[in-house]
């Protein structure tokens, strides 16, 4: 069984890959599609599901940042579908107020990747039991005995606890320039790589209510 975990970077995704026999293979693709195949699941560090209105909020984030204390602010609130055809962060921003609350430049950085895998979930239903979302700082909690690290994953006692958690997990990685990808980027696709390991063990816990959709059938789920 081969799974995978993806996380957004500057040229496109960096994608972790394990093998059945436990090695892993660390690359960057283009597009999320070329990270699907010969995968029998793949954990990405992106929403999937999104709600027609920001407010209420999606539950499975709701639960997400309780189980975040001092780290809830990693769990971007996700944007209401009509924002994504917005083109700039302040058309964006006003669609999103008058439809119940502002939406901030760190979502809208978000959008190309969100409208990828939401295009991409959306024309291959076949996908909808391969890919799942899920999200590196619950999978690092998760790691660390439920607690949350709190030390900034770029600064190095941050990276180094991570790395550290990562190995103790049967994750290790020898940490080494990959083109395209920040450190901390790879150490995500990482982590979300061994949510994508317990989804495939049935061992992973899923956030949000088990038949919580969106207006096109999607998952409104994060799993860690």
């Amino acid at each position: 069984m081969i799974v995978a975990g993806a996380d957004g970077c500057r040229t496109g995704w960096v994608i972790c890959r394990r093998d059945t026999d436990g090695a892993l293979d660390i690359r960057v693709v283009k597009t999320l599609a070329e990270a699907c195949e010969g995968l029998s699941i793949l954990a990405v560090d992106m929403p999937i599901g999104l709600v027609d209105v920001p407010r209420p909020p999606r539950a499975c984030e709701v639960e997400a940042r309780k189980l975040l204390p001092g780290k809830a602010s990693s769990v971007f609130p996700t944007p209401c579908r009509p924002t994504l055809d917005c083109t700039t962060h302040a058309e964006a921003n006003a669609l999103s107020k008058s439809l119940g609350i502002g939406l901030n430049q760190q979502t809208f950085h978000l959008f190309p990747k969100i409208r990828e895998v939401d295009a991409l979930m959306r024309g291959n239903e076949a996908l909808h039991s391969i890919v799942y979302e899920a999200h590196p700082e619950l999978a690092f909690a998760r790691m660390n005995g439920g607690k949350p690290v709190l030390a900034k994953k770029r600064k190095p006692d941050g990276f180094a606890e991570r790395l550290d958690l990562l190995a103790r997990h049967g994750f290790d990685w020898n940490p080494q320039t990959v083109s395209g990808a920040a450190r901390d980027d790879v150490l995500d696709a990482i982590a979300v790589c061994r949510t994508a390991t317990l989804i495939a063990n049935s061992t992973a816990t899923r956030l949000g209510p088990a038949d919580a959709r969106d207006r096109y059938g999607l998952p409104m789920n994060i799993w860690f």
